[in-house]
């Protein structure tokens, strides 16, 4: 009987032991389930928040500073915009578009004529602008085509065939006009006590030694031409930046600078003029006034290109002269004949 109720209990002690672990199990398994749910709910969830915004995933991996910042990645959005704009754009516009926002429009002479007063309509109406005219011919024409009320000059302006960047190119000179240039020239004179005697006679305006320069000092700059010995130039090296401006500096190249001030003076009385090609490889000057007539103009005109001619550099290969054209102040002007220019 003790043997019976023993084994009873034993059974009865196992028996509850293997529900329990059975209910453990069971347990075990629902969690299972429950996390995995859990775990693939999560991973939608992400999906769907990567999908539909990128732009907090991208916020929550920013760092304070560099180039992860959120300042640098907005800036960089922004810029990517901008070139898409700009290729959108770029795709849109049409040829033409592109050739008008390449090469702006350029006014042709009917354009600029039309701005122009009735008076010079009406001059520029009478020149032939097919013929070439001879030197006689066109300065008759500029004569007759000068209807302003003051006295006008009448220029020259020579087209070369030269490079102004090349030293040797760089035509320049001076010429004493036969006629004069009609204008009034008031000239001073710097120099030792000698030289000032010397320039008064050859009819020098202003002439004065160290006194000369207490005037430069007050601004006073009521001359025209300016003359100084050689031992008097480094006196005015301060003056340098009020006169340069003005082109009162002395200088060599324009005969300025010299020991015979007298032969200086006269020069410039009687009408030495200076030209020089500008960066465009054309010669700009004036020949005289309208009220010198015809004759006196003309050989003006000879002197003037019969210097530039022989001022010709050696590197210049062919024709020299390209194109010359005459006018006076404020009027149309004329084309001469290069052929006429080359035989004077």
């Amino acid at each position: 009987m003790t043997k019976a109720k023993d084994e009873s209990a034993k059974l009865e002690k196992t028996e509850p032991k293997k529900t329990a672990t059975k209910v453990d199990e069971k347990r075990y398994q629902d969690g299972a389930t429950q996390e995995t749910s859990k775990t693939t709910s999560n991973t939608d969830s992400e999906e769907e928040v990567a999908t539909t915004s990128p732009v907090i995933k991208s916020t929550t991996k920013t760092a304070k500073a560099g180039k992860r910042s959120a300042k640098a990645v907005k800036e960089v959005e922004e810029k990517q915009a901008k070139e898409e704009r700009k290729t959108k754009q770029a795709s849109a516009a049409t040829p033409t578009e592109e050739k008008s926002a390449t090469k702006p429009k350029q006014r042709t002479a009917e354009d600029r004529l039309k701005k122009r007063g009735k008076t010079y309509r009406d001059m520029y109406a009478k020149i032939d602008r097919s013929k070439q005219y001879s030197l006689k011919e066109a300065i008759k024409t500029v004569i007759d085509s000068s209807k302003v009320k003051f006295d006008a000059t009448v220029e020259l302006h020579i087209r070369l065939s030269v490079d102004p960047k090349q030293a040797d190119q760089n035509v320049r000179d001076m010429v004493v006009l036969p006629a004069g240039t009609g204008k009034t020239i008031r000239i001073a004179v710097f120099g030792n006590p000698d030289d000032v005697a010397a320039a008064k006679k050859a009819g020098a305006d202003i002439a004065a030694a160290d006194e000369f320069l207490q005037q430069l000092d007050k601004g006073e700059l009521d001359f025209d031409v300016l003359v100084a010995t050689p031992a008097m130039m480094p006196k005015l090296g301060k003056y340098a930046r009020v006169l340069g401006p003005k082109g009162l500096m002395p200088n060599p190249k324009s005969g300025t600078v010299t020991t015979d001030v007298a032969k200086a003076v006269s020069e410039a009385k009687a009408g030495r003029v200076e030209y020089r090609v500008d960066s465009t490889g054309i010669v700009h000057t004036g020949i005289g006034k309208v009220s010198f007539g015809p004759d006196k103009l003309i050989d003006n005109a000879k002197v003037i290109l019969a210097s530039i001619k022989s001022n010709k550099p050696s590197s210049v290969k062919g024709s020299y002269i390209l194109s010359a054209f005459a006018n006076s102040t404020m009027g149309p002007s004329v084309q001469l004949d290069s052929s006429d220019i080359n035989s004077l």
